[in-house]
This record gives structure tokens, C-alpha cells and sequence, in this order.
């Protein structure tokens, strides 16, 4: 079971990037998905979730209307489009396979992790 991740890089304050993870087809069938965020020193924090079929996507209040999550499950892709970037968006970004067909927002909802992409967001 592999998450890969990847996308990431720097970007100016008010840029955009577009983050993709794959997943294995035994990981993304019938999954919610999630994006979570590491800052250096701080905790990982939930970002975006969507459910299985995509029809319900959870945000962090810090990110709505910036980002948005979607998912292709032919390609048993995910993806995180992230618009007008802040240094403050600036953590290591991973995706996460839920345990359900829901997205929660707690941290052990998911049992599959990816590596990690590098966000860096400069002033």
C-alpha cells in the first residue's frame, strides 16, 4: 500500500500550485481521502478531506476558499489546488487514506500515510 505525493516547491506569496497524490487501488477503493500540513515545530493539522465518491469535502478554516480537493478514482488520484499562498501555508504537505469512506478531521481517521511534499511559500 503506497500514498506518493508530490508537487510541492516554492511559490511567492499570492502564487498557486497544484499538489497530486497516487494511491494504490487497494488504498483509494472506497476511501475518504485528506490532505494534512506539518509546519517546523507545530503539529500536524488537518487541511482538506473529501469522501469516497467526492460528493463531501471538509476544509481547515484557515484554507477555505484558497484550496480545493479533489479526487479522480479511475487514476486513484487526489489532488490539492492551492491558490493564493501564504507564508503561513508554508509545511510539509501529506496525504492520508481514511479509514471510512468519510474524511474526518482527526488525525487517527486515517491509517495510510504518503512521504510528504514541501510547500515553502515566500513574502
Amino acid at each position: 500500500v503506497q500514498l506518493q505525493a508530490c508537487g510541492g516547491g516554492l511559490v511567492q506569496a499570492g502564487g498557486s500550485l497544484r499538489l497530486s497524490c497516487t494511491a494504490s487501488r487497494r488504498v483509494l477503493s472506497n476511501n475518504g481521502m485528506a490532505w494534512f500540513r506539518q509546519a517546523p515545530g507545530k503539529e500536524r493539522e488537518f487541511v482538506a478531506g473529501i469522501s469516497w465518491r467526492g460528493g463531501s469535502t471538509t476544509y481547515a478554516d484557515s484554507v477555505k476558499g484558497r484550496f480545493t480537493i479533489s479526487r479522480e478514482n479511475a487514476k486513484n488520484m487526489v489532488f490539492l489546488q492551492m491558490n493564493s499562498l501564504k507564508p503561513e501555508d508554508t509545511a510539509v504537505y501529506y496525504c492520508a487514506a481514511s479509514r471510512s469512506s468519510i474524511a474526518t478531521m482527526a488525525r487517527n481517521g486515517y491509517h495510510y500515510w504518503g512521504q510528504g511534499t514541501q510547500v515553502t511559500v515566500s513574502s
